[in-house]
């Protein structure tokens, strides 16, 4: 359990609208319960998933075109369920860094993360600036290509 578990968030609390210190306990544990629910949310959506097309699974159609259609369909769910994975992992990663303290800052600078840009993307680890520049240099090294 963490510590932030204890800490009461007010109902209508709004991060973007916090005075206080930058990441107080207050945002951090307002966070911490955005990405706790995120991921309970795309857990519970992996697991029905898997139910539905285990049991739904007729692979075996007689018609060339419904098993085709079938399996079409199953590997777009499981070619979802492996970017939800990822998605999963990199909740996972900000949550460990909420523990860290390290939440909320940019990996490359060091500097806050806008908050507005935490509450759009809670898993954001850089800057818009330093993301700009990311992906900047990305483009740049694919058009060299």
């Amino acid at each position: 359990m963490s510590d932030l578990d204890s800490i009461t968030i007010p109902h209508d609390y709004d991060p973007r609208q916090d005075k206080g210190e930058f990441m107080n306990s207050v945002m951090q544990a307002y966070f911490r319960r955005e990405l706790l629910n995120w991921r309970a949310e795309l857990l519970k959506e992996s697991s029905d998933t898997i139910a539905n097309t285990l049991q739904g699974t007729e692979l075996q159609k007689p018609d060339l075109t419904d098993r085709a259609s079938e399996e079409t369909d199953h590997a777009l769910e499981l070619r979802t369920r492996d970017r939800e994975r990822k998605l999963i992992n990199k909740i996972n990663k900000a949550l460990a860094r909420l523990e860290d303290d390290d939440y909320g800052y940019c990996e490359e600078t060091g500097e806050p993360i806008n908050v507005a840009r935490l509450m759009a993307r809670p898993i954001a680890t850089l800057s818009i600036e330093a993301q700009e520049r990311h992906e900047r240099k990305e483009r740049t090294m694919r058009d060299e290509e």
